[in-house]
């Protein structure tokens, strides 16, 4: 049967398909044995640059054509190193057959046996995947949390001026500002992206047990060192580990999947928190034309998008979380267990990046509320007691904190006219009346400056 979305077990290429789609360039088998093979290739053509004296005769114009094996590989390329490896057994091995197969097509035989010259696979593979993984994070992933971010920053500015009640504890609190509260999210994502961009994307290039055992029994006056720090830094722009066992150690990329764990973490706080405004009835939601809220009730708009997003990064942090416990772990110098979790590396970025496109397609839902969030305010004159207690403190006034917990304590319903009898009251001088009866829920939003 031919595969179709609806045939997928897993989500990420079923119902989000579209979504992830890009993702497959990056992260599915196919693409493994393409980066593989690059791998491969950009390690030969190393060699010939050297050189090793059994490639001096190589024609550097061949480089091109080597290139083009990964540059144009196809799907038609991939089935066939997998009908290599049903006869191998072994996914890296039947790369170095295809690419063999290839030298042959070039005329390239007296050379082929240079391919894979001296390495294990976890030369290739522990290079390849982290070489993928730096491509999807440049190339889909960090536009759409830029995107968010920029989103989000948009917003904060045009809602700036809004004032809004704050709550802790879920009670009523001093008042905010909504924009000042959307920024709290630019800031503290933006803070998690300057860490994740600092974060390496490590390689291990050394051989067997990381030793170059081979490279130097046979060549032992080259330097394999500094040739692997110019192959995985230079000219595949990772960094290489230097001291390592048969495998990468696996701690940066630990630490890439706790940043992204926390991003997430971030951008749940915000799901749950705009969902729990939509609630309180401070958004509304642009309606499409034809969809429907409930298979029931045909009044709901629910806020779905927040909840999927919320939902998705949740699942990507489950998956993060074993990535980071489980990947620098190996018995000695490599136990297999990193082989299969490695390959699961693509899911929680597609579950990340599956939150972040429905939050995005959530926020561009919004409508704001304003006669909601100015009657909230209305209703909840209480919260300038602390302005009024401050001010008292500041000029002397006998035990402030205390006179308005009694006011606001006793009376069932604080307002305007409430606060404004209890000022009046109060023995201070007229001018400091004036300027409590002036402190309203509205204007009473501290200092609400931000970029």
């Amino acid at each position: 049967m031919d595969f179709l979305s609806l045939n997928a077990i897993s989500p990420v290429d079923g119902r989000y398909r579209p979504v992830t789609e890009k993702l497959a360039d990056y992260f599915s088998e196919g693409a493994l044995i393409k980066y593989r093979i690059l791998v491969e290739v950009e390690y030969f053509i190393a060699l010939c640059e050297l050189p090793l004296p059994q490639l001096t005769g190589f024609d550097h114009n061949a480089f091109k054509a080597l290139r083009e094996i990964y540059e144009n590989f196809s799907l038609e390329d991939a089935d066939h190193v997998k009908k290599i490896e049903k006869l191998t057994n072994h996914d890296v091995k039947a790369v170095e057959y295809f690419l063999k197969e290839k030298f042959d097509d070039l005329g390239l035989q007296a050379f082929k046996e240079f391919i894979h010259f001296g390495l294990t696979s976890q030369d290739i593979n522990n290079t390849a995947v982290p070489f993928s993984l730096k491509l999807a994070c440049e190339e889909v992933l960090t536009p759409a949390l830029e995107e968010t971010i920029e989103v989000l920053r948009t917003k904060s500015h045009e809602w700036k001026a809004v004032s809004m009640l704050a709550r802790t504890h879920g009670q009523p609190a001093s008042p905010t500002r909504l924009g000042k509260e959307i920024y709290v999210f630019v800031e503290r994502l933006t803070v998690q992206k300057d860490q994740l961009n600092a974060i390496p994307f490590s390689a291990k290039f050394g051989g067997a047990t990381g030793n170059f055992n081979a490279h130097a029994v046979a060549y032992p006056d080259i330097d394999w060192p500094a040739f692997a720090d110019n192959l995985v830094n230079q000219v595949l722009g990772l960094s290489r580990a230097k001291v390592t066992t048969q495998i990468e150690h696996y701690d940066n990329l630990a630490a890439f999947c706790d940043n992204l764990r926390r991003i997430n973490t971030i951008l749940i706080d915000l799901d749950r928190d705009i969902w729990t405004y939509i609630s309180m009835d401070y958004f509304k939601q642009k309606i499409k034309k034809g969809e429907v809220g409930s298979s029931v009730m045909p009044h709901k708009v629910n806020p779905i998008d927040f909840e999927n997003s919320e939902g998705n990064l949740g699942v990507a942090n489950a998956v993060f979380e074993h990535l980071a416990a489980k990947l620098p772990i190996s018995r000695l110098q490599r136990d297999l267990t990193d082989s299969t979790v490695t390959r699961n590396v693509g899911v929680p970025i597609a579950h990340t990046l599956i939150g972040l496109k429905s939050l995005l397609k959530g926020l561009n839902k919004l409508i704001l509320n304003a006669d909601k969030i100015r009657a909230d305010l209305q209703n909840n004159w209480a919260v300038v007691s602390e302005a009024i207690q401050t001010i008292l403190r500041r000029e002397g006034y006998p035990k402030p904190y205390e006179a308005l917990k009694a006011l606001t304590r006793t009376h069932s319903a604080i307002n305007r006219q409430t606060i404004a009898e209890f000022i009046e009251t109060l023995d201070v001088s007229r001018s400091v009346k004036e300027e409590l009866l002036n402190i309203t829920p509205e204007n009473y939003t501290g200092i609400c400056d931000f970029g």
